[in-house]
C-alpha cells in the first residue's frame, strides 16, 4: 500500500491544506501517519476556521476533522520516523510551521530524505515551504539551490502583518518565506495571476497557498502512479 507521511506544526496548521490533502489521499487508498514536533496533537490556526475568514462549511468540516481524525489527535513525534518508511511526506503549511516544523532538524532530514531518496516525493505547501530556507543537502549547500518553487508569496504576507512584522494574535514573524527561499537559491515563482499554483521539480512538489490545496493533492497522487 502507498503510504504519506504528514508532518505537521503543533503551533497552528492552515485547516485546508492539511485536511485538503490528507482526506484526498486517504480516499485514494494511500495510508497515513501524522508526526509533530512533540508528537502533541497538533491544532489548526484560528483564522484557519474562522467562519467569516474560510466560509461557514469550510470552517465546520476543518474542526470536525481536527477533532475526530484519530491521526491527527494521536501523532508520532517527527524524530521517530524515517522518511525511508513513507513514499510521501507531506508538509501543510499555516503560519505555525515558522516556530517548529521549519525549524526542526528531524523534519528537514525527513524532508530532504524524501527528495533525494530513490523512490520518495516531497510535498511542501504556504508557509512550510520556508522549510526549504534551513533545508541542506549532505554537502552543505541548500537543497532548494537552482529549483523551481512556488510559496506563500510577499505580497500576500503584506496583507496580514502589520509594519512591525506583527501577526494578528500579536506574534512576531521571524521570517518571510520568500525572502529566505529566494535567498538559498530558488527559481521562486508563485504565479501570482492563476488561480492556484503547485510547482513540480524533480521529487520536490511545492503549493502557494490554501487555494492550491486541493491541486496540490492530485499532483501528489499523480507523481505517485495512484491510478
Amino acid at each position: 500500500m502507498t503510504s504519506a507521511l504528514f508532518v505537521v506544526s503543533e503551533h497552528g496548521y492552515w485547516g485546508e491544506e492539511c485536511v485538503e490533502p490528507l482526506e484526498t489521499l486517504t480516499d485514494a487508498g494511500v495510508e497515513v501517519t501524522v508526526a509533530t514536533p512533540t508528537g502533541a496533537a497538533p491544532e489548526p490556526d484560528e483564522r484557519s476556521v474562522d467562519p467569516e475568514n474560510v466560509g461557514e462549511e469550510q470552517a465546520e468540516h476543518v474542526t470536525e476533522v481536527a477533532r475526530s481524525d484519530e491521526r491527527l489527535q494521536n501523532p508520532v513525534k517527527v524524530a521517530t520516523v524515517d522518511a525511508d518508511d513513507y513514499d510521501a511526506v507531506v508538509f501543510p503549511g499555516g503560519h505555525g510551521t515558522e516556530w517548529d516544523v521549519n525549524q526542526d532538524k528531524h523534519a528537514r532530514e525527513l524532508l530532504r530524505t524524501g527528495v533525494a531518496g530513490s523512490d520518495g516525493k516531497a510535498l511542501v505547501v504556504c508557509h512550510a515551504v520556508g522549510l526549504l530556507a534551513f533545508t541542506r543537502e549532505a554537502d552543505g549547500g541548500f537543497l532548494v539551490a537552482g529549483r523551481s518553487v512556488t510559496g506563500f508569496p510577499n505580497e500576500w504576507e503584506e496583507g496580514i502583518v502589520d509594519e512591525h512584522d506583527l501577526m494578528p494574535d500579536g506574534r512576531k514573524m521571524p521570517y518571510w518565506v520568500e525572502d529566505e527561499v529566494k535567498a538559498a537559491g530558488a527559481h521562486w515563482d508563485a504565479e501570482l495571476d492563476q488561480d492556484t499554483s503547485v510547482t513540480v521539480d524533480g521529487d520536490l512538489i511545492t503549493a502557494r497557498g490554501p487555494g492550491s490545496s486541493a491541486a496540490a493533492a492530485q499532483t501528489l497522487i499523480e507523481e505517485l502512479g495512484i491510478e
